[in-house]
C-alpha cells in the first residue's frame, strides 16, 4: 500500500465513522498533477459536515499527515481539506449535486476501499 492510498483509506474511514453519505474515492493521478486522490462525501446538515471534517483532521494528524490548506469554515456547505496527494471535499447534499465533481473528474478512476488496500 502506498502512502497516498493509506491517506485515502484513513480519510474514507474517518468520513464513514461520522456517517458521511455517498463517499467516493476518485484516483486522478493519471490525469492531474494536482493530487493522487479526490475524496468526496456529503453530510445532511452543517453539524454533521463539521463533525466529518473534524474527524478527518484528527485521524490524519494522529497518523502523522499534516494538512496543507483548508477552504471553508464552520458555516460553509463545502469544505475542502488539502493534504497534498489527497484532497477531501465535504459538501451538504444540495451543493454536492450542484457542483457535481464526479462529472467534472469523470476521466478519473473511481476506486473502492478494497482497491486501496491492494
Amino acid at each position: 500500500m502506498t502512502e497516498q492510498s493509506k491517506m485515502a483509506q484513513i480519510v474514507y474511514e474517518a468520513l464513514d465513522e461520522k456517517k458521511g453519505e455517498d463517499i467516493r474515492i476518485i484516483e486522478i493521478s493519471q490525469i492531474s498533477i494536482m493530487a493522487d486522490y479526490f475524496i468526496i462525501a456529503n453530510g445532511s446538515n452543517l453539524s454533521q459536515i463539521q463533525a466529518m471534517v473534524e474527524n478527518v483532521r484528527e485521524k490524519m494528524q494522529q497518523a502523522g499527515f499534516e494538512i496543507k490548506r483548508i477552504e471553508g469554515n464552520r458555516s460553509s456547505t463545502w469544505i475542502l481539506l488539502d493534504y497534498g496527494d489527497v484532497v477531501v471535499h465535504v459538501f451538504d447534499t444540495e451543493d454536492r449535486l450542484f457542483y457535481d465533481l464526479e462529472r467534472i473528474w469523470s476521466d478519473g478512476r473511481q476506486v473502492s476501499l478494497e482497491d486501496l488496500e491492494k
